[in-house]
C-alpha cells in the first residue's frame, strides 16, 4: 500500500497493489499492519455501503461530533465519485480548506477522511457503489452537516449542473453556523 498525504494534515489518499493476470485481479483494500506502519491505529467497526442511481448525486458534506466523531476510509466499487474532505478543526492552519479527488472503480484508490473533517461525494457516472469503513458507529444524535455550496469554503464540484440532494442535505446550514465541537490538537 502506498499512503499519499495530501495538503490538509491526515487526509491520505491510500493506492493498493493491484494483482492481475489473465482471469482477472487481486487487491488489498485494508491491512492493518500496513496501516500501523505508517502511524495509523484504526480500530474499524462499520463498514457502509451505498448505491447512487443519478449522475450527479451529491452526499454530504456529513460528520459526526466528538465523542462520537469518524473516521472513515472511502472507496468506489462501481463507477466514479469526485470525494471532498473540509476540515472543519477550529485553530487548523487548514480550516475550512478542502480536497477532492477523483475515486474510480478502475483507479482503485481510496481516500483516508480522519476525525474533525466533514466529507462528502458528487456521483460522476450512473449506477455508483461507494464502500467505506468507520472507526465509529453511526450515531443519529451526533450527526452534523454543513451544505454542500458553502460560498466560504468553495468547492470546486465537477459538474455544473444542479446536484441530485437529500432534503437533510439540502438543509445543512454552512460552516459558520454549524454545530461543530472539533479543535484541532484536540483529535
Amino acid at each position: 500500500m502506498n499512503f499519499i498525504k495530501t495538503k490538509l494534515d491526515g487526509v491520505l489518499i491510500i493506492e493498493q497493489n493491484v494483482f492481475g493476470d489473465h482471469r482477472g485481479w487481486f487487491t488489498e483494500t485494508y491491512n492493518q499492519e500496513s496501516f500501523e506502519k505508517v502511524g495509523l491505529t484504526l480500530s474499524f467497526v462499520q463498514d457502509n455501503h451505498s448505491f447512487s442511481a443519478t449522475k450527479g448525486t451529491l452526499r454530504g458534506l456529513h460528520y459526526q461530533l466528538a465523542p462520537k466523531a469518524q473516521t472513515k476510509l472511502v472507496r468506489c466499487t462501481k463507477g466514479s465519485i469526485y470525494d471532498v474532505a473540509v476540515d472543519i478543526r477550529k485553530g487548523s492552519v487548514t480550516y475550512g480548506e478542502w480536497f477532492g479527488i477523483e475515486l474510480t472503480a478502475e483507479n482503485k484508490k481510496q481516500l483516508l477522511v480522519p476525525k474533525g473533517f466533514a466529507h462528502a461525494f458528487m456521483t460522476l457516472t450512473d449506477d455508483v457503489e461507494v464502500q467505506y469503513k468507520v472507526d465509529e458507529l453511526y450515531s443519529p444524535e451526533n450527526d452534523r452537516g454543513i451544505v454542500w455550496n458553502d460560498p466560504d469554503i468553495g468547492i470546486e464540484w465537477p459538474m455544473s449542473i444542479k446536484p441530485v440532494l437529500s432534503g437533510k442535505d439540502e438543509k445543512a446550514p454552512q460552516l459558520k453556523d454549524a454545530d461543530n465541537n472539533f479543535t484541532y490538537g484536540a483529535e
